[in-house]
């Protein structure tokens, strides 16, 4: 009986031990479009680029926020991003995507990644693709991005932004930084204040 007994409290134990073991590394994420959404540790993003854009993106006729300028960003897909002070260095028309992917590179799935633009996917059709379309990505914003098969989990037509900024949280400048959305930025006072797209950058 006493056996039976040790051997019931051992069950017990080894169970219990597995009931709070969490095999995820992904966070939660602030997102005003979706509250409950996760969002896999963007530390492996490039913050700054070399500033060149994809083929056959065009530049935005009359953006709310000019080459030049500066805006307030409102967005926390890296660290220091939220609340940073930008320069806006190029501002574009395109469709832009959040999508998930596992990288090519092997490693757990990226979820709801934000922002692939139109113009960084693999053949590209004429028309924008639609929540849950697959699509072969040709951005390397992550490591194990270009190449990798995503979904696209959200489309929107609108102005996307490269920009400059300082992280809110200190370090390094991050140049260049792809992308912004229109609804992710906000003036401080100065944002979209005449045109200084002639600035050397």
């Amino acid at each position: 009986m006493k056996k039976q007994l040790a051997l019931l409290g051992v069950a017990t134990m080894i169970a219990l031990s597995g009931c709070g073991k969490n095999t995820t590394n992904e966070i939660p994420t602030n997102n005003s479009q979706n509250g409950n959404s996760t969002e896999t540790n963007h530390s492996d993003m490039n913050h700054s680029t070399t500033g060149e854009v994809p083929k056959g993106l065009k530049e935005a006729n009359n953006p709310t926020y000019k080459v030049g300028s500066q805006a307030v960003i409102n967005a926390d897909h890296m660290e220091g991003m939220n609340g940073a002070t930008a320069t806006i260095v190029g501002a574009y028309t395109t469709t832009v995507y959040s999508v998930s992917y596992t990288p090519t590179s092997g490693g757990e799935k990226v979820t709801n990644h934000k922002w692939v633009i139109h113009e960084e996917i693999k053949d590209a059709s004429g028309k924008a693709y639609e929540p849950g379309e697959e699509v072969v990505l040709q951005a390397d914003h992550m490591k194990g991005m270009n190449g990798a098969t995503a979904t696209i989990d959200s489309a929107e037509q609108t102005t996307v932004y490269m920009a400059d900024y300082t992280p809110s949280t200190g370090g390094e400048k991050v140049k260049n930084h792809q992308w912004v959305t229109e609804n992710e930025l906000s003036s401080n006072g100065t944002a979209g204040e005449g045109n200084m797209s002639g600035m050397n950058h």
